[in-house]
C-alpha cells in the first residue's frame, strides 16, 4: 500500500483519458452479464432440466394430441414412476399486445403435475384450494406480479383455438394459489384444471398435448423410453418419447445457437476493449519515460518497475470491471426487462465468476506489454528520450 500514492498519482494525470477507459470496462462488463442472463433465457430448461423426467411427444409433432387412455398404458411400462400430462392452451388475456400468449398456460391435473414439478412451491392452502376448484388457477409469482392478481380474483382469458360449448371463447378462472421458486423456476405459468377443460371445450374430449413421465433411473432413460414408444408403434397415434433436456434443447435449437452468438459479440467487446486499455495504460508509460528512469536511478529494480505498471492495469480494469458486473447483476435482479417473455432471468454464479476471472485477466494482458517495456527501460535512453 505504500506505492499507492504513486499509483493514484499516475491514473489521475490525465484524469478524463482514465475516466474514458473506466467508463467503456463498467460498460463492457455491464453487456457481459447482461449477455450471459439473455443466454440463460434462451436456453430455459436445458440446464434446469430434471434428469428423471421424460417427455412423451405425438412422433410427428409436439402440436399433434394424443389420446388421454396412454396415461395409463405409460404408467404401466417398466422403469416409468409417475405420469401427468399437460396441453397447450394459448389464451389471451385483455389486449393481445400484451405478450400473455408468451405465458406456458395449459390445463393439467393439478396434484401430478405438482408432483412432477416439485421445485413448484405453493403453500399447502393455495395447493387445496386449487383442487378443490374446478375453476380455479395456480398462476407463477412472475406473471401474478405482472398482471397484479392476487388469490381470489377472478381472470377472464379469451381462448384462441379452444372454444366453450356454448360457443363462448371466454374462459374465466379463479386465482387460488400463486407458486413460488428458486431463480432457475419458470414462475410465469397458469395451470387450470384439466377436467374442467375437458368437459367444457367444444370438441377434442379425451385428448392431451403431451406426457411428462418419470422415471426410477435416469441411466435408463433412452430404454425407457423405447418401451414407452413401442406400446404404440403402429397405432393411430405414434410417440416419440425423448429426455427433458433433450426436448428444451430443441426448442432452444430452433431460434439458433444463441450461445455462440453471444460468445461472438463478447469476444468482439473484449477485443476492443483490450485494445483500449491497453493503449490508455502504454501512452501513460510513455509519457513518463523520464519519472521511470528517476525509479530506477532511486533503486527501482526492474521487477519492481513492472510490478508498477501492471497494478496500475489492474487497478483500472478491477473497478471498472467490478463496478460493470455489480450495476449489470443489479439489474437483471430487477427482473426481466421483457416483462414476461423471458421467463428464467439471472446472472448464474458461474458466469460471474467468469466475469471475475475476466477482469483479472484484462488487466494483466492489457498491462503486460507496457510493463514489459517499463523493466527493460535503460536509464540512460529514457534520459536521452526525455
Amino acid at each position: 500500500m505504500k506505492f499507492w500514492p504513486l499509483l493514484w498519482s499516475n491514473l489521475k494525470r490525465r484524469k478524463a483519458r482514465t475516466i474514458f477507459t473506466l467508463l467503456s470496462i463498467v460498460v463492457a462488463f455491464i453487456l457481459f452479464a447482461y449477455l450471459a442472463a439473455v443466454r440463460i433465457a434462451f436456453s430455459a430448461g436445458v440446464e434446469v432440466a430434471g434428469a428423471d423426467r421424460l417427455f412423451t411427444t405425438h412422433k410427428t409433432s409436439i402440436i399433434q394430441p394424443l389420446p388421454k387412455s396412454y396415461q395409463d398404458q405409460i404408467a404401466r411400462t417398466p422403469g416409468v414412476v409417475s405420469v401427468t400430462h399437460a396441453s397447450w392452451f394459448g389464451g389471451i388475456y385483455q389486449n393481445p399486445n400484451t405478450g400473455f400468449q408468451g405465458v406456458f398456460q395449459a390445463p393439467v391435473e393439478p396434484e401430478s403435475y405438482l408432483a412432477m414439478y416439485p421445485e413448484f412451491k405453493v403453500t399447502v392452502a393455495e395447493k387445496k384450494a386449487w383442487a378443490d376448484d374446478r375453476e380455479g388457477v395456480l398462476v407463477g409469482e412472475t406473471t401474478a406480479r405482472r398482471y397484479g392478481w392476487k388469490v381470489g380474483d377472478r381472470v377472464p382469458v379469451q381462448g384462441t383455438i379452444w372454444r366453450k360449448k356454448d360457443g363462448s371463447k371466454v374462459w374465466e378462472f379463479n386465482v387460488r394459489g400463486i407458486y413460488t421458486g428458486d431463480k432457475t423456476v419458470d414462475k410465469t405459468q397458469f395451470l387450470f384444471h384439466y377436467d374442467y377443460f375437458d368437459e367444457a371445450r367444444q370438441y377434442g374430449q379425451g385428448i392431451v398435448g403431451w406426457y411428462i413421465v418419470r422415471i426410477a433411473d435416469p441411466k435408463q432413460a433412452a430404454d425407457i423410453g423405447k418401451k414407452i414408444d413401442a406400446n404404440f408403434a403402429n397405432s393411430p397415434a405414434e410417440t416419440k418419447t425423448v429426455t427433458e433436456k433433450a426436448l428444451a434443447q430443441g426448442f432452444a435449437d430452433q431460434i439458433g445457437n444463441i450461445g455462440a452468438i453471444i460468445q461472438w459479440i463478447l469476444a468482439a467487446v473484449f477485443f476492443t476493449l483490450l485494445l483500449v486499455t491497453g493503449n490508455t495504460i502504454a501512452q501513460s508509460v510513455r509519457e513518463r519515460t523520464a519519472e521511470l528512469a528517476v525509479l530506477k536511478t532511486v533503486g527501482f529494480s526492474n521487477g519492481a518497475v513492472l510490478a508498477l505498471v501492471l497494478v496500475e492495469a489492474l487497478v483500472l480494469t478491477i473497478v471498472g470491471g467490478g463496478l460493470g458486473l455489480a450495476i449489470g447483476a443489479a439489474a437483471i435482479a430487477a427482473g426481466d426487462p421483457t416483462h414476461g417473455f423471458l421467463p428464467i432471468f439471472y446472472l448464474p454464479s458461474r458466469d460471474a465468476i467468469v466475469g471475475i476471472l475476466f477482469v483479472v485477466l484484462l488487466g494483466l494482458v492489457a498491462g503486460i506489454l507496457p510493463a514489459v517495456q517499463a523493466m527493460r527501460l535503460r536509464i540512460v535512453d529514457a534520459l536521452r528520450r526525455a
